[in-house]
């Protein structure tokens, strides 16, 4: 990281660049005079007391003691995109929530509050896109109620690493206690090309797609105890495909388990992928890339040219093959969950 100007070491910024994108260099708190440096780079979330709070693309908020600064700078907000279509944060925030919809929700200023029994975190936690109309603790508060009557942890879902993200909302909510439990990333790339794909040798000839997830597809579906509800939330989005390749040998006998599924929501110029799983005896054989493939061809009939999709920090296998698809991260997410024990909103059940 090239942090200098004119080979000399400068701190370059003060207090009055918090909420800007920023890279330092500090000095270890124990290391001698000319020791181990370690670089950060983020959104300057707060400068208090001599304390710097650097919130970093994955979500984590740094404390760096301003006295062990040796060099820092503000740096672009976001770095420029090499491929994919352009998006802003908003925008695919709300695509995103649009394709997991809850069966209950409530408006808390510009937040929605969302629940559907808990089924999936994405239709059970807080999007606080823009003010609530409170302040932060009173709206906290509000949310901490809101989910205890349903009987619900209360969770809110911010995101980091993009133009427009809520690195400084992270980072009040670590403050307040609120833990990060689950980080995954939303990925966005060309659609059409997805079609143009090759199919491999031992690709599957027949990809079937639906309206509904049948019983096959929910039995290759890795979650378990699917209800009324967390079927509803599946089905929900402006226009929802599930697609089906049928196990080896299954004619669509009773029992039958799928060698791989899909699911899509088309939604305007988008079109978001889930649920893509493969028997695992089944993998390397090129059966996630023909479900993608029939998908994409699919949302591009109905209009869409872009794609967008989630995948979780620690999936190495899935952003393998996102990537060798043409997907690139477009920023990160994250649930905080309420903080436990401190005298919160009584809870029901």
């Amino acid at each position: 990281m090239e942090i200098s100007a004119g080979g000399r070491l400068e701190v370059r910024i003060t207090a009055a660049d918090v909420g800007k994108r920023v890279s330092v260099r500090r000095r270890t708190e124990h290391a001698a005079e000319g020791g181990k440096f370690t670089d950060t780079v983020g959104v300057l979330t707060s400068w208090d007391d001599g304390v710097l709070l650097i919130t970093r693309r994955d979500g984590e908020t740094v404390r760096i003691a301003a006295r062990t600064l040796v060099a820092g700078k503000v740096v672009p907000a976001a770095r420029a995109r090499r491929r994919g279509p352009a998006a802003s944060y908003g925008e695919l925030a709300r695509v995103a929530a649009r394709a997991w919809q809850p069966v209950e929700r409530e408006r808390l200023g510009e937040w929605e509050l969302r629940a559907a029994s808990g089924f999936t975190r994405r239709a059970n936690s807080a999007l606080p896109l823009g003010d609530p109309g409170l302040p932060l603790d009173n709206a906290l508060t509000a949310v901490r109620r809101w989910y205890a009557a349903r009987g619900l942890p209360a969770y809110v879902q911010a995101a980091t690493g993009g133009e427009g993200t809520q690195e400084a909302l992270c980072a009040k909510l670590t403050e307040r206690g609120w833990r990060r439990e689950v980080t995954a990333e939303l990925w966005t790339g060309a659609l059409a090309p997805l079609v143009d794909r090759e199919p491999g040798p031992t690709a599957p000839e027949d990809v079937l797609l639906s309206r509904t997830a049948d019983e096959a597809w929910l039995r290759r579906y890795q979650r378990k105890g699917i209800g009324e509800v967390a079927l509803r939330v599946l089905g929900s989005g402006p226009s929802v495909w599930f697609a089906t390749v049928p196990g080896a040998g299954d004619s669509g006998a009773e029992g039958a388990t799928p060698a791989a599924i899909g699911r899509l929501v088309v939604d305007g110029r988008w079109a978001g992928f889930a649920a893509v799983e493969v028997d695992p005896a089944l993998r390397r054989r090129g059966l996630a890339t023909a479900v993608m493939a029939a998908l994409a061809g699919r949302a591009l009939q109905e209009g869409a040219s872009a794609a967008w999709l989630q995948v979780e920090s620690d999936n190495d296998r899935a952003r393998a093959l996102y990537r060798r698809l043409g997907f690139a991260a477009h920023h990160s997410y994250h649930h905080f969950r309420e903080p436990a024990g401190d005298g919160a909103p009584g809870r029901a059940g």
